[in-house]
């Protein structure tokens, strides 16, 4: 058996000694950056080192782990054995369809077994993945907390060993890019909405797309909005379906924040098959597995979420729904703050499931400095509150 490695040091040589090790020959040691290279280079050395490999083991960066190698490797006849520690790459590995990768650490004896089971025609895994669920975060006007509340969900979903993704699908005030300090040229969601057109968006293309964000030991997939006002019509309601349709093959779970407004603009639109700003949140909320509304903790904020769950019956009529009360507090109340948010529920939107959010200033003033969710470790802050909330869907 014969392998080449593609690993930057310190890495490459270790790996390249333990496949010797293992009693396999070693063809070549390449840098990732001439692997990438070898792409538009059909006359490069890596080529015929691929032709005369079994396999190539590699080191599977975000870098290294795109569609251009992959087709690479399969027309030279090499299988690939990814190597990979951080959540993000390994989850790269698994959307291209590959086996499932090993440690960067990983001894010759590990190496020798993923070589010989391609060998014996069992490297693919076979099994079917479960569909991922959408769960999508609206709340009415006044800045009630949809953003934090889907950095924060998506956070607590991926420290439970779930794959999260975070789309921001906000045609009015996008913000996610800049709550996590990313770059608003970055493609993410229109870009994957335009993919819909060619019918080339799939799991590897959504992760080519996203851009990975390690919170703590686990990492979530962030899709990115509109990075100018005008470019609300690249998320007509019909690319929005069919991308969170792609999304659910691609994640275990999909957040989605989106705007506020939710009119259809019927009687202002001259053309009736003219695009509406407010389609994705109507797209998103139409294919939701459950929706997560959410108010402020004032008599205005809850006034303005009875009034916007009449309207998210029509939108959304199938899809469980949780009503948030966020930056919950007792100065705008008064005394048994809760029950009186309670007993306004049950009077004016009865059988709503109603949630406690508890304002957590320091805790979201730490998140803003360090663009990250909100992960206070206080018992009766606001992460835990949304963590009970998440261990439910």
């Amino acid at each position: 058996m014969a392998a080449m490695v593609a690993a930057d040091e310190p890495h490459g040589a270790r790996i390249a000694a333990a496949l010797a090790d293992a009693g396999v020959e070693v063809v070549a040691l390449v840098r990732s950056a001439d692997l990438l290279a070898a792409v538009s280079d059909a006359s490069s050395s890596v080529w015929q080192a691929l032709r005369e490999s079994d396999s190539v083991v590699l080191h599977a960066t975000r870098a290294v782990v795109v569609p251009e190698v992959i087709a690479m490797c399969d027309r030279s006849g090499a299988r690939i054995i990814a190597l990979a520690d951080r959540a993000a790459e390994r989850r790269s590995v698994a959307a291209f369809g590959l086996p499932a990768a090993l440690g960067l650490d990983c001894g010759p004896e590990d190496l020798l077994a993923a070589i010989e089971s391609y060998a014996l025609g069992a490297g693919a895994e076979t099994t079917e993945r479960t569909r991922g669920s959408v769960t999508v975060v609206w709340g009415p006007h006044g800045a009630p907390g949809r953003t934090t509340v889907a950095l924060a969900l998506a956070a607590s979903l991926a420290a439970r060993g779930s794959r999260a993704a975070l789309i921001d699908a906000d045609t009015h005030a996008p913000s996610i890019a800049q709550r996590l300090d990313l770059p608003e040229e970055a493609p993410g969601f229109p870009a994957a909405c335009r993919q819909t057109d060619y019918g080339v968006l799939d799991g590897p293309e959504l992760t080519r797309l996203s851009v990975p964000v390690d919170i703590g030991d686990h990492t979530i997939e962030v899709l990115t909005g509109i990075n100018r006002p005008t470019r609300w019509p690249e998320l007509s309601a019909g690319r929005v379906a069919e991308a969170l349709d792609v999304a659910r093959d691609w994640s275990d779970h999909v957040i989605v924040d989106v705007g506020a407004p939710l009119e259809t603009d019927e009687e202002i639109v001259s053309d009736i098959d003219a695009p509406r700003r407010n389609q994705a949140a109507l797209a998103a909320l139409a294919a939701a597995d459950t929706v997560l509304a959410v108010a402020a903790a004032d008599p205005v904020g809850i006034a303005r979420m009875v009034r916007g769950l009449a309207r998210l019956d029509e939108v959304s009529p199938a899809s469980p729904r949780h009503v948030l009360v966020n930056r919950m507090r007792r100065a705008p109340f008064g005394i048994d703050a809760r029950r009186q948010v309670g007993r306004a529920f049950e009077q004016y939107a009865a059988g709503e499931q109603v949630w406690f959010l508890p304002d957590d200033p320091r805790a979201a003033d730490e998140a803003l400095r360090g663009a990250a969710p909100i992960l206070s470790r206080r018992r009766a802050g606001f992460a835990p509150a949304l963590g009970a909330l998440a261990a439910t869907l």
